[in-house]
């Protein structure tokens, strides 16, 4: 999941990992009788690695961990693609029909302290671009780039990201097939047909190559086996956010023992739950358990507030789940990302251990938290 757009075109207010964004409006184009539902199909690799110009918002999201200068790092690197609509019928070259985004974030877990970069740019002069083809998208000097490898139906993938401070570039290895989120890959986000989207993970990504922060690189550590893994989000939708939805809780955790889990539910202005979901896969399994909407609930237990907005966001959270009870613990406090730059949005992403009901560490992942610092504007 991940927060979308919303300064860059009328009508976006809130703005990853993502579905749940602001695309409301006539200046967006949602025809008179509301929102597109998604149909389900099967979805095609590796065609459904490359972009979706024909929907509306689609993000490439990769989170982390690693080890690197005897310190454990947490990183995110994200690119989104939103169409705009208005510009669609012009003939210009120079029309903005596609806007391409990114965010990247290093936290460094032992300095307690986060950094991140964003991009914008329209789509075509080379300057930005986002391959039909695969996963191949630019912005700039900004790259993610995947290779299939010599394992049936995995791949490779290449992020390098050189921001303000800091840089990455590292390659992250399938470990596991492609998990499909949802119903074979057709993901609900609300309680309506047409809060929905395409949907794929690929948890359990292996992960190598550098880390440079203040001019220092440093390279990955080799480390046990649940060291230096990664998680990637594909998603691509028409979606409407709810009405009722004010923001999201989201987590995408790899846990040691080789499961994968995500659960996410979208609040309202209450904090009451809208709408819930996500899934668990077993090591070597294919297929993942799907959870209903109503199986799911996230409870706050500690909170920190942000100095820059003013956010109070809970940093600390107990999940519940058919895969069981886990409570959810921030790293680092401060991993705030203010995006005004691209998106408009101001939220919290940032890397988390994962516990059992026991308060053993059983894995590590990202957690995400919008619609703190405002709330999502649908008009």
């Amino acid at each position: 999941m991940a927060p979308l757009p919303s300064a860059a075109l009328p009508g976006w207010g809130l703005g990853r990992r993502h579905w749940m964004a602001a695309m409301a409006g006539s200046a967006l184009g949602v025809p008179a009788g509301g929102a597109w539902a998604l149909a389900p199909r099967t979805l095609a690799f590796p065609r459904d690695h490359g972009s979706h110009p024909g929907l509306r918002t689609e993000w490439w999201y990769i989170t982390g961990h690693a080890r690197a200068a005897g310190r454990l790092w947490g990183f995110q690197v994200t690119f989104f693609r939103s169409r705009v609509d208005a510009t669609q019928g012009l003939q210009s070259q120079f029309a903005a029909r596609q806007l391409l985004f990114a965010h990247a974030a290093l936290s460094d877990v032992q300095g307690q302290r986060l950094q991140h970069d964003q991009r914008i740019a329209r789509a075509g002069f080379g300057i930005a671009e986002a391959s039909e083809i695969d996963t191949a998208v630019h912005l700039r000097d900004w790259h993610l780039v995947r290779t299939p490898t010599d394992a049936p139906g995995h791949s490779r993938y290449r992020a390098q990201v050189a921001g303000d401070g800091f840089a990455l570039d590292l390659t992250f290895d399938s470990t596991q097939p492609v998990l499909l989120q949802g119903s074979e890959g057709l993901s609900r986000k609300g309680p309506e047909a047409a809060q929905a989207s395409y949907y794929y993970s690929q948890p359990q990504l292996a992960v190598r190559g550098t880390l440079t922060q203040g001019g220092r690189r440093m390279a990955l550590e080799p480390g046990g086996a649940h060291d230096n893994r990664a998680w990637l989000d594909h998603e691509c939708s028409e979606a409407l956010l709810h009405p009722e939805a004010v923001g999201w809780d989201w987590i995408g955790m790899n846990l040691q023992d080789g499961r994968a889990l995500t659960a996410f539910h979208l609040r309202r202005a209450d904090g009451s739950q809208l709408w819930a979901g996500g899934s668990v896969r077993a090591a070597g399994a294919v297929a993942a358990q799907v959870f209903a909407h109503d199986a799911v609930a996230f409870t706050p237990v500690r909170h920190w507030s942000s100095a820059l907005s003013g956010a109070r966001y809970p940093v600390e959270w107990k999940v519940e789940t058919p895969a069981g009870t886990f409570s959810v613990h921030a790293l680092l406090d401060d991993q705030e990302l203010d995006s005004r730059g691209s998106t408009g949005a101001i939220y919290w992403e940032g890397l988390c251990e994962l516990r059992d009901a026991a308060g053993r560490a059983v894995g590590r992942g990202y957690l995400e938290m919008t619609g703190y610092a405002q709330r999502l504007q649908l008009g």
